[in-house]
């Protein structure tokens, strides 16, 4: 350095013995413990991340200044104070331009371009090539201990410290605005913390300097550790740095600096070692809380993974239950032609159309003819399912009169009835009911399935078939409509509560019906409830419970 000056050293250790040390001490080992905590604590976490190690030379920067501070502070020898002093100034400003950069590379999530930097390098030079003769600290100041201070480098420090300041607030608002709405937050609380360090550290500094009081400038230190708790939010809220465990080493670390820096100020030896042991408490807890809270994020970490896994697998049966659907499609369609063509000629053969048929052939037509309906049934209900899954089933609404969908249904039927030697009772109102506008096809194969369930699932007696109109209250709607409804009863094997919720779903059917219908598959009363809840209507079961018979209803709005 070459200072050239006799100090009177006695003088110097007085005014040191008269400074408060208990409060230089506090405001600059927390804040450097805090600092380098964080700081290397998200280097280790994230070697690779430059944002981390931006962020560890930021932390090493200030702990280096909070050093050199320290010195400047305590030593007795003027040399010693000399250098010091004359090196934090460029520190001062390396930690703000590690700032701005650390801003530009969390939220770019890249490094700055190289001109940025040839730009920080231009207005960082000065204070290098200045800081140690006499354009920074004139000479020494024997009767107050302290250096004296070039007021044009002083003056450069405190507009470049500005002139940073105001950058990342400007980068901050033009980031902000063109950021995802998730990332806006993370914006905000960066820069708030990172400008109320800052800030409160270039105040304290100017404040100090302006009235010659350097003890004020200890307040300011304090920013850093509101700055390095912003960022620990930020990694708790955020997940920034990929980090999930520094919420409670956090509040570990956080609660042991608060009880060891208690050290500086006790005098008391019970009170010394009764903070001891609380430092000593805090630490077997702490360690224990930590342990617990990383087991618990490991867990966590296993579910998601886990829920990843479950996911992929979730998509794949998409994609193979789509690919289920088309081949059931393709197959349905090509299996319908040529049970058309069985219906159709078995049809004519019944009706005697290529002449008359004998009675013991008849009887093996009309199973085959039975046989063939099922098969065609069975081929539309999975045409329909593919329809309805694949969001295809398209609907034809024309004006139609229920009572010859129902009808056409029970003649189609009949046959099946009378193999099982059961009545089929057609109840025709004798008045018609109202028009009502419905999909025709769709209407009439509900109905069928009403009537056909009513003949397998009966084996003895028959099945009711009526039709009705009138202004029924409707639970759900909480109001009276103006309906059409179709109502099957039998005398069948019946249904307990259980059954009676479940048969309209996809492949589910009633205990024990196997015994009495193998073909079944469970879908028609799922379509059916599908095709009836497009049309704004209900369908629903009733039943007084098993060998009780059941009751199926159709209820349709008139429009």
């Amino acid at each position: 350095m070459g200072f050239d000056l006799v100090v009177n050293i006695e003088n110097c250790r007085i005014l040191i013995d008269q400074a408060p040390l208990n409060w230089i001490y506090y405001s600059h080992f927390p804040s450097a413990i805090v600092s380098l905590l964080i700081g290397f604590f998200v280097f280790f976490k994230n070697r690779r991340s430059l944002a981390a190690k931006i962020l560890l030379g930021l932390s090493l920067t200030f702990s280096i200044w909070l050093f050199l501070s320290l010195v400047t502070w305590t030593s007795t020898d003027s040399g010693g104070t000399m250098t010091a002093w004359s090196l934090t100034g460029p520190l001062d400003i390396l930690f703000f331009i590690l700032s701005l950069y650390f801003v530009y590379v969390f939220i770019d999530k890249k490094d700055i371009s190289f001109a940025k930097k040839i730009i920080l390098g231009m207005l960082f030079l000065p204070i290098v090539i200045f800081a140690p003769t006499k354009f920074n600290l004139p000479n020494f100041e024997v009767a107050v201990c302290e250096a004296a201070e070039n007021k044009y480098y002083v003056n450069y420090t405190f507009a470049l410290e500005i002139f940073i300041s105001l950058w990342i607030i400007i980068l901050a608002i033009h980031r902000y605005v063109r950021a995802e709405k998730i990332f806006r937050k993370q914006i905000i609380l960066l820069t708030a913390g990172i400008c109320l360090f800052l800030l409160s550290f270039f105040t304290s500094s100017y404040i100090a300097t302006k009235l010659d009081n350097f003890k004020l400038e200890q307040y300011g230190l304090f920013g850093m550790v509101v700055f390095m708790g912003f960022l620990a939010y930020l990694i708790v809220k955020f997940k920034a740095f990929n980090i999930k465990l520094l919420a409670a080493q956090a509040l570990v670390v956080g609660l042991l600096v608060g009880v060891g820096a208690q050290f500086f100020f006790i005098q008391n030896p019970t009170n010394r070692i009764l903070n001891a042991v609380t430092f000593c408490l805090a630490l077997a807890f702490g360690y224990m809380l930590v342990r617990s809270v990383k087991l618990e994020v490991q867990r966590k970490e296993e579910l998601e993974r886990l829920s990843t896994q479950l996911a992929a697998a979730n998509d794949k049966l998409h994609v193979l239950d789509r690919a289920k659907s088309e081949f059931i499609s393709i197959a349905s369609h090509q299996l319908r032609t040529p049970l058309t063509s069985i219906k159709g000629f078995g049809s004519l053969l019944l009706e005697g159309t290529y002449g008359q048929v004998p009675e013991t052939q008849r009887n093996a037509l009309e199973k085959i003819y039975i046989a063939n309906e099922r098969l065609i049934q069975l081929v539309e209900d999975l045409l329909n399912i593919s329809r309805i899954e694949a969001g295809r089933m398209e609907f034809d609404f024309q004006v139609a009169q229920i009572e010859d969908l129902v009808d056409e249904a029970v003649k189609t039927l009949e046959l099946s009835a009378k193999a099982k030697r059961l009545y089929i009772h057609w109840q025709k109102p004798p008045v018609a009911l109202p028009k009502i506008k419905v999909d025709i096809t769709k209407i009439k194969e509900v109905i069928s399935n009403m009537v056909d369930n009513a003949i397998e699932y009966t084996q003895k007696g028959g099945i009711t078939v009526r039709a009705e109109s009138g202004n029924f209250f409707d639970h759900n709607a909480k109001e009276r409509k103006s309906v059409v409804r179709v109502v099957v009863s039998d005398t069948g094997i019946g249904m307990d509560k259980e059954e009676l919720e479940m048969i309209f779903n996809k492949f589910e059917r009633g205990k024990e019906v196997s015994h009495y219908h193998t073909d079944g598959t469970g879908l028609g009363m799922y379509i059916g409830k599908k095709v009836v809840a497009v049309h704004k209507g209900r369908i629903w079961a009733e039943s007084a419970g098993k060998g009780k018979g059941s009751k199926f209803t159709l209820e349709l709005p008139v429009n």
